[in-house]
């Protein structure tokens, strides 16, 4: 009996590493996602700067014309 309490041992140990290879490839799989996300939402967060800085401020108290707010076709 012990020989075939060692054979499910061996057997339960093998199932639990390729269980842990399996989730450390989903681990870096999920780590490289979320550091390209992070890429993106930097990169993102500086276009948001970019056109911040481009767009006059609406209580600057600029003049505006009205003209310059019609819609094209009048």
């Amino acid at each position: 009996m012990p020989h075939a309490t060692l054979e499910d041992t061996i057997r339960r140990l093998e199932a639990l590493e390729i269980k842990t290879s399996f989730m450390e490839d989903l681990l870096d799989q999920l780590n490289l996602t979320i550091y390209q996300q992070q890429q993106l939402i930097d990169g993102l967060t500086r276009k948001v700067i970019e056109l911040r800085k481009q767009t006059p401020e609406a209580g600057s108290g600029a003049a505006r014309n009205l003209r310059d707010e019609l819609p094209p076709h009048y």
